[in-house]
């Protein structure tokens, strides 16, 4: 940033004009404050991790609030170190999360039962259930889920429960005391209706029959927080908000704040992709392809979800439990032998250089094939997971084929649920990427092309994430009366964007068919292995 520029940046943000958005993702918290333009001014991030209790995953509300205390810190550290004056005031605000679960509370708004995330996949049975009474595919994390299934173990809570709400808008409520959900998160939470932008109001009816033959005085729609679309005002910042967010008192109250939204919506809004046959892929904790329909599902498919854009758009997402998170447990490894052997292990140059490292693979990774699964993974039938790689005496053991697996590994149950899309006769003319694992130009971006079959664009934002594109859903609320959000982003914020483009390489897309087929006939041995080895930590151990 030149000059010219870091004073026009001090001036956005002395004048209480710059944009804050922040994401709450599975191991990072992170904010971004944007200038009007879509330009970064600032950042900050803490680390966190979720935690398994009593057989559930979880994350603390203690831990939720110190993490955007220390998130914020960060990000008012950072402008005064670039800018030599304080942030104060914004012009607006946002907040995401990672969707689904199920936050429960009473009338008094005391927590009922600790949040149970996305990655719980206890729910099989109501997911099932309300699957087939609504026609509409019910996943295992959805909100509706967990809330019946809480049903049908009769969980004592269940006669408290005033409301039901996902991370973003637990923090929203907290921040603003409206109880709003931006239409993408809601529509993990419940069956959104494209045509009213709101929950579906013939399933909700006969949800709630379902539930009266149990819980006669709960109604969804009675604890289901109010939906709102990209645009709406969802309340403003209140003295108490600003005190949570920044505990020192430099934060002002006042700013606006756009409706809370989930990381798969804003992750669509940081690549560009509102419009009908675009689509995006999302590399995190999970992985997850959102591609905007141009008109509805024939059938319902347990492999895909029906979602919506923060308009409210039809959108089928393939997500997948388990992401990248084994790759960078491997990198961890590979970066402590490097201290082993005196050498210098920046985590970041670790990374990268095994991501350099597989584009020497084999195009078919040498017949060597890594599953990633540290959780359940529903497209592929499994309710928990054992990170595993598999080889035959055969197979070609280096260092370059076995990082191409584990990219590989990545993407392999995304693959499998794009090619029911491909049946359903959705087409796309391309799929935008984010997340950290783009951050190493032409490594993942090439081979994710290969992987799905299309090309695949890596924005200079791509590394921001969710927490810019919430930061961009926040600078909307400025103009949403003028224009729709999709003209919002292709003139305003995307109209001089610098993007890379990537089309599938003929070699990597043949060598990524033959790695698939060997992942899919492995998935019975990730399936033993999920039924019969225990956890380090299980009674016994071993075995």
């Amino acid at each position: 940033m030149g000059p010219y520029q870091e004073s026009r940046a001090r001036d956005e943000v002395t004048a209480g004009r710059a944009v804050l958005g922040i994401e709450l993702g599975s191991t990072r918290i992170k904010a971004v404050l944007v200038a009007r333009d879509g330009s970064t001014l600032a950042a900050g991030g803490h680390d966190w991790e979720n935690q398994l209790v009593d057989g559930r995953w979880t994350y603390s509300l203690d831990a939720v609030w110190a993490g955007l205390q220390g998130c914020v810190a960060a990000l008012r550290a950072d402008v005064e170190r670039r800018y030599g004056v304080p942030l104060t005031d914004l012009g607006a605000l946002g907040v995401s999360a990672m969707m689904h679960g199920y936050l429960a509370f009473d009338a008094a708004g005391d927590l009922l039962v600790p949040f149970r995330t996305w990655r719980n996949t206890s729910t099989g049975p109501a997911a099932a259930e309300l699957t087939e009474l609504l026609g509409h595919n019910i996943p295992l994390r959805w909100s509706v889920a967990h809330l019946y299934q809480a049903v049908l173990d009769d969980e004592p809570h269940v006669d408290d429960v005033a409301l039901i709400t996902t991370l973003a808008g637990y923090v929203h409520q907290r921040l603003t005391g409206e109880t709003v959900l931006g239409v993408g998160d809601a529509s993990g939470m419940f069956p959104i209706d494209p045509a009213t932008r709101d929950y579906d109001a013939r399933m909700l009816a006969a949800a709630d029959a379902l539930l009266a033959e149990r819980r006669p005085g709960l109604r969804l729609g009675a604890v289901l927080p109010r939906v709102l679309v990209a645009g709406q005002e969802a309340g403003r910042l209140t003295a108490e908000g600003a005190a949570l967010l920044d505990p020192t008192g430099g934060l002002r109250p006042g700013a606006p704040l756009c409706p809370p939204e989930g990381d798969a919506g804003t992750g669509m809004v940081a690549t560009n992709a509102v419009a009908p046959r675009t689509g995006n892929v999302s590399v995190g904790t999970s992985v997850f392809a959102m591609v905007v329909l141009e008109r509805p599902l024939a059938q319902v498919h347990h492999e895909l979800d029906v979602v919506t854009t923060p308009a409210g758009d039809l959108v089928a997402m393939v997500h997948c439990n388990n992401g990248a998170s084994e790759l960078g447990a491997w990198a961890e490894v590979f970066g402590r032998f490097a201290e082993v052997l005196g050498a210098s292990a920046d985590p970041d140059a670790v990374f990268g250089a095994l991501l350099r490292e597989a584009l020497e693979g084999e195009p078919d990774a040498g017949g060597v094939v890594a599953y990633n699964y540290l959780a359940g993974e529903p497209i592929t039938g499994l309710t928990e997971g054992r990170p595993l790689i598999l080889r035959t005496p055969d197979s070609r053991l280096t260092l370059a084929n076995v990082v191409r697996a584990q990219v590989y590994g990545v993407f392999g149950t995304l693959s499998l649920g794009m090619r029911v899309l491909t049946a359903e006769g959705v087409e796309l003319d391309g799929l935008s990427a984010h997340g950290g694992l783009f951050r190493t130009a032409g490594v993942a971006q090439r081979l994710l092309a290969a992987a799905v079959g299309a090309p695949v664009s890596v924005a200079r934002t791509a590394s921001e994430g969710g927490a810019w594109g919430m930061a961009v859903l926040a600078a909307y609320l400025e103009v949403a009366g003028e224009r729709d959000l999709r003209s919002y982003l292709d003139d305003v914020l995307f109209a001089d964007a610098e993007v890379d483009v990537v089309d599938p390489d003929p070699t990597d897309v043949a060598g990524y068919a033959v790695f698939l087929e060997r992942y899919t006939a492995g998935l019975a041995a990730e399936r033993a292995a999920a039924e019969s080895v225990r956890g380090a930590g299980a009674a016994g151990g071993g075995l």
